[in-house]
């Protein structure tokens, strides 16, 4: 409790940093408990001995959809602190951009659930992500800054946030992904398999006409037709990845 005691009063000023939309002030209650997952992730992340792994927060209640997480991002080691690069939508816009936070603010988000999940990958994965992700320069290459909450995952009209980090790291396992396209590709070839999320055509509709950061044009029109809606997930990126030999198994932060 030191660590929170201690960033108590500094993070209340802060404690929207880098959010992509101004909401309500955050209780002291809600800051205290977003920093006592912050530390409770840095202490996991340093007893695996990572250097870059995948860190998810649980910002959205998505179990009507049997998901357990909302949104991910890369954490990795700057010395010896964790920082957290990760792809945010600007306040409900068609648009989106990264964001290089630390713990704490990755955590101060009002999360649905504090709780938190990260794996742990391959090590060459990491050597290969950890320069990329602490250069302002090379950790755009993939990103497309069009967004779409359900974008579709083969194609390149889109890019949500959990798809950005699919397709980084699709391009620092393979040596000739250049372009999302070629990501796409690699990941179809080793088997990733998205989420299919069952939306009838009143939901679609609803979201398409009331929400700016939702579009469904990218979708297979047969799919969409038939209610699927495919997309990239927290939960079928961690069922993913170690099948795939790309990380160990997805370990829960415990407080």
């Amino acid at each position: 409790m030191r660590f929170v005691a201690a960033l108590l009063l500094a993070a209340a000023a802060t404690a929207h940093a880098g959010r992509p939309c101004e909401e309500k002030p955050q209780t002291t209650r809600q800051v205290e408990q977003g920093l006592t997952l912050a530390q409770a992730t840095a202490q996991q992340l340093d007893a695996s001995g990572a250097q870059v792994a995948i860190l998810a927060r649980a910002g959205q209640d998505l179990s009507k959809y049997g998901l357990q997480w909302s949104h991910l991002g890369f954490a990795y080691r700057d010395g010896n602190v964790w920082r957290v690069m990760h792809k945010l939508n600007h306040c409900g816009t068609d648009h989106a951009a990264l964001y290089r936070q630390g713990l704490g603010e990755f955590f101060l988000d009002s999360p649905h659930r504090y709780d938190a999940a990260f794996v742990v990958l391959r090590p060459e994965l990491q050597q290969a992500l950890l320069p990329i992700l602490a250069d302002n320069a090379r950790v755009t290459r993939l990103n497309e800054r069009r967004y779409s909450m359900v974008a579709y995952p083969f194609a390149t009209t889109y890019q949500q946030s959990n798809q950005w980090v699919l397709e980084m790291l699709a391009g620092a396992a393979a040596p000739n992904v250049n372009s999302r396209r070629d990501a796409q590709a690699w990941l179809k070839a080793q088997g990733y398999q998205p989420t299919d999320l069952r939306l009838s055509a009143l939901e679609r509709l609803g979201g398409r006409l009331t929400q700016a950061n939702i579009a469904f044009d990218d979708h297979p029109t047969a799919r969409r037709m038939t209610r699927h809606i495919d997309t990239v997930t927290v939960d079928s990126m961690f069922a993913w990845l170690p099948r795939a030999g790309l990380s160990e198994p997805p370990q829960k932060v415990t407080q």
